[in-house]
């Protein structure tokens, strides 16, 4: 195997520091949704040549749309709701005498994992049994974080 010169060495040095600097600028662009060329021109040093600049800036700005919807297709994401019913069932026998007559919420619900990358997300059934005093302690912590998200929503 050849051996690389110093001065082939140095050229290499100096083109993975442009390449980081063009992933780096152009992730700021994504990251900020600059779409004016005033915006990106800005983020050039003064001493940076101006034709190149001018042309960076076109190259990001003209294919920023295509690689912001790539990176929004491929994000993870947590489960979300598609569809929910609720029902009260009253239970009305049962090896205890205690559990008679007991109403039970129950829960159904469809939800899409939308992680799988390209392509429509996986639909599952949940169905969840509550119990009064269960029920009551979920929608005070729902309660809780409504209240969370609106302080959070008027700042």
């Amino acid at each position: 195997m050849a051996a690389i010169s110093d001065e082939h060495f140095s050229s290499l040095q100096i083109l993975l520091k442009l390449i980081a600097a063009l992933h780096t600028l152009s992730h700021h662009i994504l990251f900020h949704n600059l779409t004016a060329p005033e915006q990106i021109l800005v983020l050039f040093p003064k001493s940076f040549h101006p034709s190149l600049k001018i042309l960076i800036t076109k190259i990001m700005l003209e294919h920023s749309t295509t690689w912001r919807n790539e990176a929004l297709s491929n994000q993870i994401s947590l489960p979300h709701l598609v569809e929910m019913d609720w029902r009260v069932d009253m239970k009305t026998a049962s090896d205890s005498v205690s559990r008679m007559a007991v109403p039970t919420c129950l829960v159904h619900m469809k939800v899409e994992d939308s992680s799988c990358l390209r392509g429509s997300g996986a639909l599952s059934s949940v169905t969840v049994e509550l119990s009064k005093e269960t029920l009551d302690t979920m929608l005070d912590g729902l309660g809780r974080i409504r209240d969370q998200l609106s302080v959070v929503a008027r700042k």
